[in-house]
């Protein structure tokens, strides 16, 4: 069935397809393997598909800086003491041109195992997801793979200044060496040697970054000057206009440059790093000229401060991380450190953006829900997906493994003990030890979000203000024409038996007629009898942790 709700499936490509057990802490690609581009089967992404997915983040797909030398290919090696971790972060990008030699299985083919890939994914009904950092690159970028023409990034700037408006791309630290915390040996016979320093990815801007942070990035230069106190905010919205070619700035034009160039290959949406770090000016501009082209393509920013939602929603961005807002929301409820009226008060606060605001549980960053750092097991998460996943219109994300209870409490390398799932280290997740009653709930809960009217196109009333007394419950109704579905879920330990008062605004508002519905669970399956009459509460029994979907017809 045709819908408009999109649903974003994260993968960390290199873990994703990796069936190798090893696991050795600190192991090399030899020893812990990797996943490959050609791990996306057509019949693994018709499974994908069928779980109810629009959209595959692939993550990690563009090289970056990694301690596996693949020098033979000539691709230049990076010193170990400005890489995180044996595999490498993914958000340390060596060349903008060029993806992953790790995820292929001939690594002089890597780009056209990529090009199959887009192609499989596009056949299976799904569209493509790719991130762009647009905010720091690894502190020994260079592009082997750049198409002519292309000028690198720092190619053409001049390191005596510490800022260049209009050609630097890099921020600098004039007569300083480059002097973090940690030995620049790293075990090599010759250090890590940069001058003059370049300022860090996290708004360092001197020679020594420290232990926590991006010491093994550095920060790209859009025109806002630091150093005489601007910031990203305050670079005039019309310092280009959004209708011209070219930009006054030689980053702007560079990074245009390369969003055009992974457009070219079939990628449907951008996933844009830190977006809050990089000026809205710029967004503006290049997401107007990005679309002269390919008019489909999405863009979604991370972006956690949401006194600036507006702002790059009028950039140009379809949709915004909701982090802040619902995501904190629902782990907290989940945790028992909030009541269910900071669930109200999450959707309340962007109402009026609600179909930008992209609802999710998981990702790389975050912990995960089955970790003993949240709520110790997948199961117990269920009553936030649900609420996620189908209390709006909006798009929602969930993260490999999320679906069958991947705990995270793995020690990896460099990533520890921390209820992550590595994005640094060569590893592997075991799907086996999940839980497969589990994954199939995740499917029929995601599946109702693409497929009913109610959910994908429909209306929401919040149940809520007239059920103050449970305050480990929530409930809503989605209407959509003669569609009505009724949504309550238990975030509490124990079972309970609720009489969930439905107000007369409700009926209404909804136009919801007063008389005998059959109403048919999609979760657990089943139906029963429900009477709906204004001033009559209706009775809701529910497991603990649990969570219904009545469709009433």
């Amino acid at each position: 069935m045709a819908s408009n709700k999109m649903i974003v499936y994260q993968v960390f490509t290199r873990l994703y397809g990796n069936r190798c057990q090893t696991r050795k802490i600190n192991g090399s690609i030899e020893e812990n393997g990797s996943g490959k581009f050609n791990d996306f089967t057509a019949a693994g992404l018709k499974k994908i598909r069928e779980m109810g997915v629009s959209h595959v983040w692939y993550t990690g797909v563009i090289r970056h800086a990694t301690m596996t030398d693949y020098t033979r290919y000539g691709i230049p090696r990076q010193h170990p003491a400005v890489v995180k971790g044996r595999a490498g972060s993914p958000y340390a990008i060596t060349d903008y041109y060029d993806v992953d030699p790790d995820l292929a299985v001939s690594v002089e083919h890597r780009m056209e195992e990529f090009g199959k890939l887009v192609a499989r994914t596009h056949r299976a009904g799904l569209k493509v997801v790719i991130d762009f950092v647009p905010n720091h690159v690894a502190r020994q970028y260079k592009s082997i793979c750049k198409p002519d023409g292309v000028r690198d990034l720092g190619e053409d700037d001049n390191p005596e200044v510490g800022f260049d408006p209009i050609h630097n791309n890099f921020y600098y630290c004039p007569g300083q060496a480059f002097t973090p915390y940690f030995d620049l040996y790293h075990g090599e016979a010759e250090p890590y040697t940069e001058f003059p320093a370049k300022a860090t990815g996290n708004d360092h801007f001197d020679n020594a970054p420290g232990r926590n942070d991006w010491y093994e990035t550095v920060k790209l230069n859009y025109g806002v000057d630091y150093y005489a106190g601007q910031t990203p905010s305050t670079l005039a919205a019309n310092c280009c206009d959004t209708s011209a070619a070219h930009a006054p700035f030689s980053t702007w034009n560079k990074m245009l440059d390369i969003l055009l160039y992974w457009a070219a290959k079939g990628v449907d949406a951008f996933r844009c790093d830190m977006a809050e770090m990089v000026p809205s000016a710029f967004w503006a501009w290049a997401t107007a000229r990005v679309r002269e082209h390919y008019p489909h393509v999405l863009f979604i920013g991370e972006v956690y401060n949401p006194g600036l939602y507006r702002q790059f929603i009028a950039s140009g961005f379809d949709y915004l991380y909701d982090k802040v807002g619902m995501y904190d929301a629902l782990c907290d409820v989940l945790c028992h450190r909030r009541n269910t009226d900071a669930i109200t008060w999450a959707w309340q606060q962007t109402d009026d953006i609600r179909q930008h605001m992209l609802y999710f549980l998981e990702n790389h960053d975050e912990l995960r829900l089955a970790s003993d750092f949240v709520v110790g097991a997948g199961r117990k998460a269920v009553p936030a997906l649900v609420v996620a996943a189908l209390l709006q219109q909006n798009p929602f994300m969930f993260y490999f493994g999320q679906e069958w209870g991947e705990h995270g409490m793995d020690s990896e390398g460099f990533s520890g003990h921390d209820g992550r799932t590595t994005i640094f280290d060569y590893w592997s997740l075991s799907p086996s030890k999940g839980d497969a009653a589990l994954k199939a709930l995740y499917q029929r809960v995601l599946n109702i979000a693409r497929t009913e009217k109610a959910v994908n196109s429909g209306q929401t009333f919040d149940l809520m203000y007239v059920n103050q007394q449970y305050y480990r419950q929530y409930a809503f109704l989605r209407k959509a024409g003669k569609e009505l579905l009724l949504v309550v879920v238990n975030f509490d330990d124990c079972p309970v038996d609720m009489q969930l008062s439905i107000p007369d605004h409700a009926y209404d508002y909804l136009e919801i007629q007063e008389r005998a519905y059959e109403a048919h669970e999609l979760l657990a399956g089943g139906k029963q009898s429900m009477v709906l009459i204004k001033g009559e509460p209706v009775r809701v029994a529910l497991e603990s942790r649990g969570a219904v979907v009545m469709k009433l017809s």
